[in-house]
């Protein structure tokens, strides 16, 4: 595989090539380089696990990564990601969410406790150098923002880093007290690359061109975008006749009338704070031509649904989809190698396609 290199310079930058949407070596490397070495959201604890001495299994991207895991909250409240397969011969070992005291692989009876620690094994009197430390379950790096949980297989990088970088800005709503609201949550599945999605997101450029409604809710002439690390900002203002932010004092947009923060982390998650709650949308890769966007749907205030920039959703997507299907359409063209960024509008594609390269070159 070619190396990929996006100019720092977003003045003189060209787009990661259409070859980059097309390779499948592409695509499996982006699994290694870049899924396996960064975070993931798993959930919140107080859907998942809201009793202590319970577990929630789960597959992480399942039809991508497709680890088996379980998140697990022993009697001291302690909560903790752990590999769901066996150390034994491999079995799934928790099939069900539910109440639980330790672990008992059913297959040949190996038990662990809560913390995945090795307790016992049938017929294994005569075994030497056992157990070791590799015969306990593999224990996840974890990382909490209020009740949402975070897990990386090999992360390079703290998520600490990226809570840090959210709270500036909505560290002041009380996350706990955002209800999940399953009726509204949706998956869409959508024939496209997943970075394509994630492109067309980074993005307010086509807002005027896409999304009348959301147009009108929001100040074009304001719309801003910062830039940290693994993470950027998009920033919807209004001119106040709709929903916005009731800001605290000090805080870095006070006077401003914020209908939106959108909030992207590398490499596919985006959290959309709204006056009514949160919306989450994981992009999760299926192929290089079909992706699923799930969103998961977290009300604050029941009042503010359905207003200003967070109204519409649903339509919203469907315009989203019917550009980016385009797009994964005429990036097969044989003519098309790759476009430049608007400095002023693209700032966002042109860090995540930098991140990219970074991350598959590495």
């Amino acid at each position: 595989m070619e190396p990929f290199y996006i100019h720092p310079d977003i003045t003189q930058a060209e787009t990661l090539p259409a070859s980059f949407y097309r390779s499948q070596d592409v695509f499996d490397a982006i699994k290694e380089r870049v899924f396996e070495t960064t975070w993931q959201w798993i959930g919140d604890a107080n859907s998942c696990i809201p009793l202590t001495e319970s577990v929630f299994p789960f597959v992480l991207l399942d039809n991508y990564l497709t680890e088996p895991m379980m998140v697990v909250r022993d009697k001291e409240n302690k909560i903790t990601c752990l590999s769901n397969v066996c150390t034994h011969r491999g079995n799934i070992v928790a099939h069900h969410p539910g109440k639980i005291k330790n672990f008992t692989c059913m297959y040949h009876g190996r038990r662990f406790d809560l913390q995945g620690t090795f307790k016992s094994m049938p017929e294994f009197e005569e075994a030497k150098d056992f157990p070791r430390p590799c015969d306990s379950l593999h224990k996840f790096e974890l990382r909490e923002w209020g009740s949402h949980l975070f897990v990386g297989l090999k992360p390079v990088f703290d998520f600490s880093e990226v809570i840090n970088v959210m709270k500036e800005r909505v560290g002041f709503l009380p996350l706990n007290e955002f209800k999940l609201d399953t009726s509204l949550n949706k998956d869409y599945i959508i024939n496209c690359h997943w970075a394509l999605y994630c492109d067309n997101y980074l993005e307010g450029f086509h807002i005027p061109f896409v999304h009348a409604d959301l147009n009108d809710a929001l100040d074009y002439g304001q719309y801003k975008t910062e830039i940290y690390e693994h993470v950027n900002l998009q920033i919807g203002y209004t001119d106040g006749g709709d929903e916005v932010f009731e800001l605290p004092e000090g805080h870095p947009d006070q006077g401003k009338h914020v209908a939106a923060y959108y909030y992207w982390v590398f490499p596919n998650m985006m959290f959309n704070f709204y006056p009514w709650g949160l919306s989450i949308n994981i992009v999760k890769p299926f192929s290089l031509n079909k992706t699923k966007v799930s969103f998961i749907t977290y009300v604050y205030d029941e009042t503010k649904l359905h207003t200003g920039a967070g109204a519409l959703l649903d339509k919203v997507e469907r315009e989203d989809e019917f550009v980016v299907e385009g797009v994964h359409k005429g990036l097969q063209s044989k003519f098309y190698k790759a476009g430049r960024f608007s400095p002023t509008r693209e700032k966002g594609v042109h860090h995540f396609h930098s991140l990219l390269a970074k991350y598959l070159n590495s």
